[in-house]
């Protein structure tokens, strides 16, 4: 490794216009960006080596995000400010960059630090009372036993260990906005669209992550 290389951390936005690209596909748009920028990123070691730049737990299709989070490492030193400016112009509609900051080489990776991610679901409702009555049943469970088709088969699990917490954020004209924090780490992820569906309610409008929680 170059002893020059340093490590950024990328705080940016998904938004709907890129909502429907894969994990994959965003990873190489992330590859093209900084191509197009001139900035040169590190590679791995090995018979195939890839670039060295993470995104954290990746999105579903569909869903935005306002705080995800990526680190890159670079070949040579750069300015957080001197970053933004070089890829700015290269970055297409739905990308957006918030944050650039530097992250000492030595500490774990960025899905090893993963703890929580907050979401928030519209979804629409016909009575205010019979939501709330709902997200507290569902917190007041001890055990909820789920089964997801994966393509592997069948996972059955506990979707209760997996939620932190719900809360509802707006009731607007028939459409509620529902908040909710789910783990997100090595034990597993909680996906959105099954916690509403464990409320009784039909799939969400849409599904937006506003906060990735990292371990402190």
């Amino acid at each position: 490794m170059p002893s020059a290389m340093n490590r950024l951390r990328l705080r940016f936005i998904r938004g709907e216009e890129i909502k429907f690209i894969s994990h994959l596909d965003m990873v190489r748009l992330w590859q093209r960006v900084f191509r197009r920028s001139g900035i040169e990123i590190c590679y791995s070691e090995g018979y195939n080596p890839h670039p060295r730049l993470s995104i954290a737990a990746p999105l579903a299709l569909g869903v935005t995000g306002s705080n995800e989070l990526m680190d890159v490492y670079l070949r040579e030193p750069l300015a957080e400010t001197s970053l933004i400016c070089m890829i700015r112009p290269q970055m297409p509609v739905g990308l957006g960059i918030k944050q650039v900051f530097p992250i000492p080489l030595d500490v774990p990776t960025l899905q090893s630090q993963i703890r929580f991610a907050e979401y928030e679901a519209k979804v629409s409702i016909d009575e205010e009372n019979s939501l709330e009555g709902r997200v507290e049943s569902l917190l007041d469970c001890q055990c909820l036993p789920w089964e997801h088709l994966r393509d592997t088969g069948v996972k059955s699990y506990d979707l209760r260990l997996l939620i932190n917490s719900v809360w509802i954020d707006s009731v607007v004209d028939g459409v509620a906005g529902i908040g909710m924090r789910l783990q997100c780490d090595s034990n597993g992820a909680g996906r959105p669209e099954q916690v509403i569906k464990a409320l009784g309610l039909d799939a969400p409008l849409s599904i937006h992550r506003s906060r990735i929680i990292l371990h402190p």
